[in-house]
């Protein structure tokens, strides 16, 4: 899976972890709080993941699994985009 690995890349102290400045503004405040449910102010690999996949979600608006370039266009698409660069 891509943000597995863009996980481990962006870990630079591979502490199996991602605090802030290793996510470089990927993540807005409140997407940060909805991703660290146990407001410990790092993200686990899973911790990650399960945002990843939720914001994949959401852009995902027809539900067929994948997301085209219209959902890409919208808010969320970018909130993806932001998280998978």
């Amino acid at each position: 899976m891509a943000a597995s690995a863009l996980f481990d890349k962006l870990d630079g102290d591979h502490d199996g972890t991602l605090d802030r400045k290793e996510l470089k503004g990927r993540l807005s405040g409140r997407d940060w709080k909805m991703a660290d449910p146990d407001n410990d102010v790092t993200l686990t690999k899973d911790e990650y993941l399960n945002f990843v996949e939720y914001v994949f979600k959401r852009t995902d608006r027809d539900g067929d699994g994948t997301v085209d370039a219209r959902e890409l266009r919208s808010a969320n698409g970018r909130a993806l985009l932001r998280l998978l660069q």
